[in-house]
């Protein structure tokens, strides 16, 4: 492969013999078929090596784009490939939306899928969880499509790229609702603490900004879906927060140009359930991430728990969120059969000192049974994952099923499932 290619953050080097980008479905099925290792590349926002592979490094950003709305059956299909942010816009037009959006519309369906990837709220799943079906190619190059309700679909969908390269998906909408989006800086944690349920229940989708410094949160975004006509006034205190005196980017000392649209003023759903706009690069990419989910009803104990050793990992953070996430009943989804919490920290591009940070944070939250994003930096050991998931095994046995050969195993997917 001639060049070196990076993750988005740069703090990876693929290490592919080559690169290749098939212009069809027929030539990615090809492709597969006589390669002997392969991993699929989506838009790179992974800051670990579930991408990377000694083989075939095989982007879709060049395959066909299928945007395939159904009326009547309240879904989309899309090309695994396509960006949140290319389609949104479109299903907007035609009156639907999805049910919830992550930070980022730079990311692509199947890549986000795949790793677990959600937005906020107690009664939003992660996005995997609106997939009704996905069609990928696997090993030998068949085209294999799985639906809600197959004996393997759930095993299928957050599947971390290990049974084959998602070629297609087909997702739930919900009619198009328009959102505005309001931010509060300075909740105090006493106050967060004791009405930590009201709190993240009060708007469609809540996220928390904390540095892990003194004694509130940093920031507050209130994303309320907009019911009937004229926006809401927003109140001047909330839970002893104030109500921010302008635009706000979540990451101190960056403008807020970035940002979709704050104040209260409404707005489509794809413009405002995202933290940035398309158009805009949503920071500079310097820096690193890691996430970890916990049951609600333990959020606060693992607030409690973090809090207790933040001086430990503080200093290495750019900003720390704390969002919401519906649970499901996907094998490898970090919400899987239990509503969660999740504790986001996107850190100063310092690997060793991140490392140690992550040796702290996991520590303090091994009580609380802590999953972590699978497309993110962690450290835990796969004998614990195995004891996270119930489905740990059984996902296993279908990589075995679908790739006997290890053709889509780097790795990473070895390290994690040793077969």
């Amino acid at each position: 492969m001639s060049g070196t290619i990076t993750n988005w953050a740069g703090n990876i080097t693929f290490g592919a013999r080559r690169l290749a980008a098939p212009a069809s479905v027929e030539e990615l099925r090809e492709l597969v078929a006589g390669s002997r290792a392969v991993r699929a590349l989506g838009t790179r926002h992974s800051f670990n090596t579930i991408a990377d592979t000694a083989g075939d490094l095989v982007s879709t950003a060049r395959l066909p784009r299928v945007l395939d709305i159904d009326p009547r059956a309240r879904a989309v299909t899309v090309s695994g490939g396509t960006r949140f942010g290319e389609m949104t816009g479109a299903l907007h037009e035609a009156g639907f939306a999805l049910h919830n959006l992550g930070s980022l519309p730079h990311i692509s369906v199947a890549g986000a899928c795949a790793t677990g990837t959600h937005g906020s709220g107690d009664g939003n799943g992660t996005i995997a969880s609106a997939v009704r079906a996905v069609t990928y190619v696997c090993a030998g190059g068949e085209l294999v499509t799985t639906r809600r309700g197959d004996e393997d679909f759930a095993g299928s969908v957050v599947a971390l790229g290990a049974l084959g390269v998602v070629t297609e998906l087909t997702l739930d909408l919900v009619p198009a609702f328009d959102v505005q989006q309001r931010v509060y800086e300075g909740l105090p944690l006493t106050a967060l603490r004791e009405n930590f349920d009201e709190v993240m229940s009060a708007a469609y989708s809540v996220s928390l900004f904390t540095r892990w410094q003194g004694g509130a949160i940093d920031q507050v975004w209130l994303k309320r879906r907009v019911e009937g006509s004229g926006p809401a006034a927003g109140a001047d205190r909330w839970f002893g927060a104030r109500r921010a005196g302008g635009p706000r980017h979540p990451v101190p000392g960056m403008a807020a140009d970035a940002c979709t649209p704050q104040g209260g003023l409404p707005g489509p759903s794809p413009l405002r359930l995202p933290h940035f706009r398309l158009e805009h690069t949503p920071s500079s990419g310097d820096e690193l991430q890691s996430e970890y989910f916990v049951a609600r009803e333990d959020a606060v104990a693992a607030f409690d728990a973090l809090h207790a050793v933040r001086e430990s990992f503080a200093p290495h953070l750019r900003v720390g969120e704390i969002r919401s996430v519906a649970g499901d009943d996907l094998w490898l989804s970090p919400a899987h059969r239990r509503d969660s919490v999740a504790f986001h920290f996107t850190w100063l591009p310092d690997p060793e000192g991140v490392g140690g940070a992550l040796k702290v944070i996991e520590e303090a939250l091994t009580p609380f049974a802590a999953r972590p994003h699978w497309g993110k930096l962690f450290m835990t050991e796969p004998e614990a994952l195995c004891g996270l998931y119930p489905e740990y095994g059984r996902f296993a046995e279908l990589m075995k099923l679908r790739d006997p050969e290890g053709v889509f195993r780097n790795d990473f997917i070895g390290r994690l499932f040793a077969l």
